[in-house]
């Protein structure tokens, strides 16, 4: 059996090669000759620079952008260079570019320009993004016919980790705990969700994290479906915005929080009480979600389908599906806070079956058990696929319900 090793420390620019490997044998197998990139994430990716997010109401003016060419071992980046930026490799001095402005008519006609340049005549080109001013340029900008979908792409190759990666994503959660720890130490009845996000943002940049990726979600569970959220689908609503609203004993907290460390993203989900400890019903409820939590990870291993995790899933819960209807049993975690694999989605059956897990895939297992009068139970698990079985490299106690 083989075992995936982890270092202690991701390598970044090893980590920056063999992404940038498997980013063009994906490309060449889908016929894809050069990548134009605008997502923030897709950028961090293709090229390993990371930056730490500014304004969003100023993106669109300083958006970053990748080109990447099927024959070139080096990404093209187009942005504001930053010196010492955490997680920069160092790229050749002709790949690093002023920046282009994608969103205007004229910045696309400069980078039309540099494209022809970079370009081999009638290369296939796929991008993930395109602007209006970008779909204004028609063939001017892509003259070989309007590009592919670069998701697709990135995809298939952001599908397997690197040790270097889960390094990062092993770190990022590390960071996340450690503050996540503090966070749970102060709970208190009178304090606001918003107190709780501005500890945890500021815990999380002290340990070291680089971004912060979603707004902290510290949701106060209804007592019944009945008196939560009105949804379309009529099942619970998940996640909630934070407000000021001050918490009180024996609110039931779903919490859910992400950041990144080097590009990587956490996450991580518990289910806490406020200045209490569970009842006994509420103690039965996590009984029930260790079950079917414990019932996934036994079948949890390379070859093994989404099916079989579903399966395994709704078959512990006594035949119904423990999860929300809107969200999944598990998804993948990488650049993005939820990409493939995705399992238990409203893709159907037929897609989970045809789901085959590979060693080096992530899993985020998020299982959901409710009763009404409890508040329910939700947690996050982070996990690596092996040959045989899995790795977990979330690393947090599940108190005040149990070890």
């Amino acid at each position: 059996m083989t075992v995936i090793d982890i270092p202690a420390e991701p390598d970044l620019d090893r980590m920056s090669r063999e992404r940038g490997a498997r980013l063009r044998a994906a490309m060449t197998d889908q016929g894809v000759d050069a990548l134009v990139l605008l997502g923030n994430t897709a950028v961090s990716y293709a090229t390993g620079v990371s930056w730490p997010l500014g304004d969003s109401g100023l993106a669109h003016a300083d958006r970053p952008v990748a080109v990447v060419v099927a024959d070139d071992p080096w990404p093209h980046l187009f942005m504001p260079f930053r010196e010492g930026t955490p997680g920069e490799p160092s790229l050749p001095a002709d790949h690093v570019h002023p920046p282009v402005y994608p969103e205007y008519d004229e910045g696309v006609r400069s980078f039309a320009a540099v494209l022809a340049e970079l370009l081999p005549e009638g290369a296939r080109v796929a991008a993930d993004e395109l602007t209006g001013a970008m779909r204004r340029a028609d063939k001017a900008l892509f003259p070989g016919g309007p590009p592919g979908d670069a998701s697709m792409v990135l995809a298939v190759a952001k599908l397997i980790k690197t040790p270097d990666e889960l390094a990062c994503i092993r770190t990022a959660l590390r960071i996340t705990e450690r503050a996540m720890a503090g966070i749970e130490g102060s709970l208190a009845p009178g304090m606001r969700q918003i107190d709780l996000s501005a500890g945890f943002v500021r815990q999380a940049y002290e340990h070291g994290a680089q971004a912060n990726v979603l707004d902290p979600i510290w949701q106060v569970m209804p007592n019944s479906r009945a008196e939560g959220v009105w949804t379309t689908h009529g099942d619970l609503a998940l996640p909630l915005l934070t407000t000021e609203r001050e918490l009180a004993a024996g609110d039931v907290l779903w919490t859910d929080v992400s950041i990144t460390y080097a590009g990587y993203c956490s996450d991580f989900g518990r289910t806490w009480i406020v200045g209490r400890d569970p009842n006994p019903r509420q103690r039965a409820q996590f009984r029930k979600w260790w079950d079917i939590h414990s019932a996934v990870k036994d079948v949890l291993r390379a070859g093994a389908t989404a099916s079989d995790l579903t399966r395994a899933a709704i078959a512990a819960n006594g035949g119904t599906k423990p999860w929300l209807p809107h969200f999944y049993l598990a998804h993948g975690m990488g650049v993005d806070p939820a990409e493939m694999p995705f399992v238990g989605t409203d893709l159907g059956e037929e897609f989970d079956e045809q789901l085959v897990l590979e060693a080096g895939m992530v899993l985020v297992l998020e299982p959901v058990v409710w009763e009404d009068g409890t508040g329910g139970y939700r947690s996050e698990e982070v996990l690596v696929i092996e040959e045989e079985g899995f790795t977990a490299l979330t690393d947090y106690s599940y108190a005040p319900y149990g070890d």
